[in-house]
């Protein structure tokens, strides 16, 4: 199989959200696979010097609406967050905890998330929101407790946010492919066109 395609997106993030339910599918039709990086652009994230997310930015009308248009354009179910913008920091520790033992896992983790955020309006930056995915998918308090706030899973996270930096990523979401960047759901036709013929 050729190399996979390398999808890098903030749980925040409406673009990611609606990003996510469309690049396997994407993926598939060229005999590709995916690998589902979360990332954490929130200003608030201490790592980060450059990636960011502004607040008055997600917040916007402008935003809400773009939002709005694309998942009808991609026929995605989507509802505007009450809260646009949460910090997503803990979702992302508890997505590798668990995405590094179980990829699959990992990947049905993040899209209860993000359902939760984007479709029941839940606040995904609250723990017993979190937990109560966790426990549905059969994940142990303890499990959850070092996922969400053990020293070893804020290191796992920070050395994902370092790496994706290194690679040139700034916004979610974000696809690499063979080297290729290519940022916003309205590069996935130039994404798709390098996938059929080959770089141009």
């Amino acid at each position: 199989m050729s190399a996979p395609i390398d999808f890098y997106f903030d749980f925040a993030s409406p673009y990611g959200y609606i990003a996510s339910a469309v690049i396997d599918q994407l993926a598939e039709r060229h005999g590709r696979s995916v690998n589902w990086h979360v990332i954490v652009l929130d200003a608030n994230f201490n790592s980060l010097e450059r990636i960011r997310i502004p607040h008055n930015v997600m917040r916007s009308d402008y935003i809400r609406r773009d939002a709005e248009r694309l998942a009808t354009y991609y026929g995605v179910h989507y509802k505007t967050p009450s809260t646009l913008g949460v910090h997503t920091e803990q979702a992302a520790r508890i997505f590798h905890w668990i995405n590094d033992r179980n990829p699959q896992q990992g990947r049905d983790f993040a899209k209860h998330v993000l359902q939760a955020y984007f479709i029941k309006d839940q606040n995904v930056a609250a723990a017993e929101v979190l937990q109560a995915i966790c426990e549905a998918m059969g994940i142990s308090a303890e499990d959850f407790h070092e996922a969400s706030s053990g020293s070893a899973s804020r290191a796992r996270l920070k050395a994902e946010v370092d790496m994706a930096e290194a690679r040139g990523v700034f916004g979610s979401p974000f696809f690499i492919v063979e080297g290729e960047r290519f940022w916003g759901n309205d590069r996935l036709p130039q994404l798709e066109r390098w996938l059929a013929n080959g770089p141009y």
